[in-house]
């Protein structure tokens, strides 16, 4: 087993990378993002709900308290064991990977705390990457700065802040954000809809916040994002 202060990472991706964590996982997503290229790290025991959809991880990151057998997993397979216990197991995989996309698979559901901190891990890092939750109905992009992206007509579009932000316009949307300052506890911007293809939403700054869609727009996301590169 490598331990991290062994210059093992960070672990370097050109596209997409999906994290894997012990949750509710959609295995025909994790296998279509695997087939059509996309890298695969398990987040410690996330690592064996990836051998029970048929794959291989190309790295196990985490303390290794939940992974079936730390020790017994292929040689091409780096595991990477990271010992302090002040981050989850989400958040090494974060800070020990760089990729210009990162899907979380099995990260919500199950347990309310373990979403809740995936979505603050996710709110850490999205100045730095751009990273989406999948579940087993939507797609949630943490993102800071602009975005542009297209939905049908109708579609539901849910905004919601991850830290006060104020948003100075927005198009497409049937209730505009132009102006409106959000805040948990205060205005939030959820069950808003499209009302044209094109959506595009400029918030002031780069304070990260949350865009949410159906489950069936992650294609669409995802190359939206190639367009956008994120501060990597």
């Amino acid at each position: 087993m490598q331990d991290a202060n062994l210059n093992t990472i960070p672990l370097v991706f050109p596209d997409i990378l999906v994290i894997v964590g012990g949750g509710e996982v959609d295995v025909p997503l994790l296998e279509q993002l695997s087939h059509e290229g996309a890298r695969l790290i398990g987040a410690d025991g996330g690592a064996d709900a990836i051998m029970a959809a048929g794959l291989v991880p190309d790295a196990i990151v985490g303390d290794m308290d939940s992974v079936s057998d730390p020790e017994g997993w292929p040689e091409p397979v780096r595991v990477i064991h990271i010992g302090e216990q002040i981050t989850t197991d989400f958040e090494k995989c974060l800070y020990s990977t760089r990729a210009p996309i990162t899907i979380a698979l099995g990260m919500t559901g199950r347990r309310f705390d373990h979403t809740l901190s995936a979505i603050s891990a996710a709110t850490r890092f999205a100045r730095e990457r751009h990273i989406i939750l999948a579940d087993e109905h939507d797609v949630a992009l943490a993102i800071s700065g602009p975005f542009h992206f297209s939905v049908a007509r109708g579609e539901r579009v849910s905004v919601y802040p991850l830290a006060p932000i104020r948003f100075l316009s927005s198009k497409g949307l049937l209730y505009p954000l132009d102006g409106l300052h959000l805040e948990q506890g205060g205005l939030i911007g959820t069950s808003n809809q499209a009302v044209e293809g094109a959506v595009d939403i400029v918030p002031e700054g780069d304070t990260p916040w949350l865009l949410v869609v159906e489950k069936s727009h992650l294609p669409a996301l995802t190359a939206a994002l190639r367009e956008q590169p994120a501060g990597l």
